[in-house]
């Protein structure tokens, strides 16, 4: 959620000023799981210093949190991340100075759900799913966390494999019963996925199914937009920006991609997608004029959702951070009333030369002075290299079993 809503100021407003909420505003969350060993479906690549604990993915959230001054929760994953001490995880975490974000559940991997989880032809495994996902809620209220967010696997992989209408009655009535054992502060986020695991139907496939679903489930259920989960040239600001008016964008799962669900890092393939995204984000935050889309701007999440198979984990998530900010300090840069007065007179050009500008421009050394003013470093990543904390972890943690898929 953010910290402190972005206002609209004016273009003869000082470039640094404006920029500001990149690193005063903004709280990007961090994945418990971006620091195992990953890898492709053919190989997980092992690498030195990985996390053998939840507890030590706590304290490398911290680290990057501690350079970028901007990543504040950390997101679990039930059940990778169980323990059997929630408070002694708790404390922990606060004492590293961290939120519990999002507690997502994990519907996928048991080999039960082959067939699906909440949609299965089996009553007992859908009793299961469920019960998987309450589980969550109940860690959730424990750790005082923000959301529970479910993304299912569900879906099949051939034609007449399986009743469609029947599954997505099953897949309401599934996430009813968790919905209602939320608890009361916290939110749920539904995410979807064009396809994969399932080849030929997706249960929840796209953010209009996902839409239907949280709408028939109450107000404190949104969607989770993940960029990577959409098919090649979908224009994924435009659902953006209807979701933000809707009032259910709930929070986002960021990366990048290349072909299909990469997972690369945030703005590494096409940083002026991730711009026009932001642009939508900033851009409802100040308007006025439309308070459902603003105040649903304003609480949304932003979680790193990436792969980091071949690069260290530390290192890539913390550019992964400052690409981020990066890009939201170009759209804070839009001059709205330009845009405006220019789409009010149908001055293409002018329109998206506005955008354009922001985004041609060098924003690093204005973020770089205001992390100086507040205590953080300059270039937040060639800090923590030259630190020598990065060598530091490969000597700590040798020996045990790293964590990993």
């Amino acid at each position: 959620m953010a910290a402190n809503p972005v206002v609209a100021l004016p273009a003869s407003t000082p470039a640094l000023e404006r920029v500001a909420w990149a690193v005063d505003g903004l709280n990007i969350e961090i994945p418990s799981w971006g620091f195992v060993n990953t890898g492709t479906r053919f190989r997980v690549f092992p690498q030195q210093g990985v996390p053998r604990t939840v507890f030590e993915k706590v304290d490398d959230a911290a680290t990057v949190n501690r350079y970028t001054g901007v990543a504040k929760t950390v997101s679990l994953h039930i059940p990778w991340d169980k323990v059997d001490d929630w408070a002694e995880l708790k404390a922990h975490a606060d004492g590293a100075g961290l939120r519990f974000g999002g507690i997502n559940s994990n519907t996928f991997q048991d080999p039960d759900y082959k067939l699906g989880s909440v949609c299965h032809p089996d009553a007992d495994v859908r009793a299961k799913a469920v019960g998987a996902i309450v589980e969550c809620n109940e860690i959730a209220s424990v750790l005082d966390a923000a959301a529970v967010k479910v993304w299912l696997g569900d879906g099949t992989n051939y034609p007449g494999q399986d009743d469609l209408r029947g599954r997505h009655r099953r897949l309401l009535a599934g996430l009813r019963e968790a919905y209602a054992t939320l608890p009361a502060d916290t939110r749920m986020f539904l995410e979807y996925k064009l396809y994969e695991p399932a080849l030929y139907s997706t249960d929840v496939q796209d953010w209009g199914q996902s839409l239907n679903v949280v709408r028939q489930l109450g107000d404190r259920a949104g969607v989770c937009v993940d960029t990577g989960h959409h098919a090649m040239g979908v224009n994924i600001e435009q659902i953006v920006a209807l979701l933000l008016a809707e009032g259910r964008l709930f929070a986002f799962d960021l990366n990048d991609k290349k072909y299909g669900d990469d997972d690369l890092m945030v703005g590494s393939i096409d940083p002026y997608q991730l711009f026009r995204i932001t642009h939508e984000l900033v851009n409802a935050m100040r308007d006025d004029a439309d308070p459902i889309a603003q105040a649903t701007a304003n609480a949304t999440t932003y979680m790193l959702d990436q792969c980091h198979n071949i690069e260290p984990k530390v290192p890539a998530m913390i550019r992964s951070v400052m690409n981020l900010q990066e890009t939201v300090a170009k759209a804070l840069l839009v001059d709205r009333e330009r845009l405006l007065a220019a789409q009010a007179a149908g001055d293409v050009l002018e329109a998206n030369g506005a955008l354009w500008d922001a985004f041609q421009t060098d924003v690093r050394p204005l973020l770089a002075e205001l992390r100086v003013a507040r205590g953080l470093p300059a270039d937040p990543y060639r800090a923590y290299l030259d630190s020598g904390e990065e060598e530091a972890k490969y000597a700590a943690r040798v020996g045990g079993t790293p964590a990993s898929w």
